[in-house]
């Protein structure tokens, strides 16, 4: 043991905190480590100093010991030696000197106490797309659906062993599920590639299920589909996804909802959007064009007299169901006039005595548009 003084030796004042002594350990350690002063055995010697210095300075017991008593509270056993004997270890070797630099610097190379991995896991989720009506998608519904998913191995339990009894650690990680490598400075560490980072050998596999702990399944169950869902939308189902593994829970189904479109609606939040074709006639003079409703009901449009094509008409309360609601959106419905094609020769007779009586030259009749062209007629 040395008897220089310890703070001395990490370069601290002896008011300094355990974050700054660990500071600054770090940075000596680095320094003199043997690695980077190959055959330096005043390197060698000084790296000794430090990690005794900080294995007390580091510890409040044996530090509020050393500022009472100094090197006398180790001497003889007294306060027990920081390093439970006399310091020696070989700088090649992984056990003492690793074990001693590990515990400072894992927090930032991964280093520390290994955790066992959970012996139960929790299966995997499953996914399902489900693709529904605009209608279906208006009313909800409840859907029977056949999902490929797995079940938990009824021979062994879900252990994946023959006997159908837990499976033991595996002996070359001691139940890790990681193995370390050390070469000088650097720890390297990975996955067991014995028991592929599970943690647990096994060493006779279940015939059924060939030491998965699970069967290939298919299941059929039932969806409800909420009125008012939107495209895209999600819907989980707890519990029913894969099997879980060695005893734990079973995983989730999400199912991924996909509304087709509609030959008459679009959906626009709450709202439904349509185009209707309506003829010059009714444009003109006003009437009623009946459509049916997404509810399956019937809608009688009434059209203004005068309307002209792209005119929007508002339906209130004949939108889209609002999900979690008893209310719906509005409709808002697009008229479309249309010209009459292959006359006869009596509307032929009578589109020209209308066109004569209204002096229609064929120039629009939409002041906006004229005042809008008038720039361009050359004067």
């Amino acid at each position: 043991m040395t008897e220089k003084d310890y703070y001395e030796i990490l370069e601290v004042s002896k008011t300094a905190s355990g974050d700054e002594i660990k500071k600054s350990f770090r940075k000596l350690a680095m320094q003199y480590h043997p690695d980077r002063n190959p055959g330096d055995k005043e390197a060698e010697a000084k790296f000794k100093e430090i990690n005794e210095a900080y294995e007390v300075l580091k510890d409040e017991q044996k530090r509020a010991a050393y500022d009472r008593y100094g090197h006398q509270a180790f001497a003889n056993g007294a306060g027990g030696n920081p390093f439970g004997g006399e310091f020696n270890f070989e700088f090649g070797d992984a056990g003492g000197f690793a074990d001693i630099f590990s515990s400072v610097f894992g927090d930032f190379m991964g280093g520390g106490r290994q955790r066992k991995p959970s012996y139960a896991l929790r299966g995997a989720d499953a996914r399902y797309d489900l693709s529904i009506s605009l209608e279906e998608a208006f009313s909800g519904l409840e859907k029977e659906i056949e999902i490929d998913t797995t079940e938990v191995c009824s021979h062994c339990h879900g252990h994946g062993t023959a006997d159908g009894n837990k499976a033991p650690a595996c002996p070359h990680c001691q139940g890790t599920g990681k193995v370390r490598m050390q070469k000088g400075f650097f720890v390297m560490e990975q996955s067991c590639p014995h028991c592929q980072g599970t943690g647990y050998l096994i060493t006779e596999k279940c015939q059924e299920c060939k030491g998965n702990g699970f069967t290939k399944t298919k299941k059929t169950l039932k969806v409800k589909i909420p009125a008012g869902i939107y495209d895209g939308s999600r819907i989980r189902m707890a519990g029913a996804g894969h099997a879980g593994i060695r005893g734990g829970e079973n995983g989730d189904l999400y199912i991924f909802i996909e509304v087709k479109e509609h030959k008459l609606y679009e959906r626009g939040d709450n709202n439904l959007y349509a185009q209707v074709p309506v003829s010059m006639c009714c444009a003109a003079l006003g009437g009623t064009v009946e459509i049916p409703g997404i509810d399956g009901g019937k809608i009688e449009l009434k059209i203004p007299a005068g309307s002209q094509s792209e005119e929007i008409i508002k339906v209130k309360g004949q939108g889209f169901s609002i999900l979690r609601s008893n209310s719906r959106g509005d409709l808002f419905v697009k008229l479309k006039v249309e010209t009459p094609v292959n006359l006869s020769a009596r509307q032929k007779e009578l589109l020209e005595e209308f066109r004569t009586i209204s002096e229609d030259n064929c120039q629009p009749q939409e002041k906006s548009f004229l005042d809008k062209i008038k720039d361009l007629f050359v004067a």
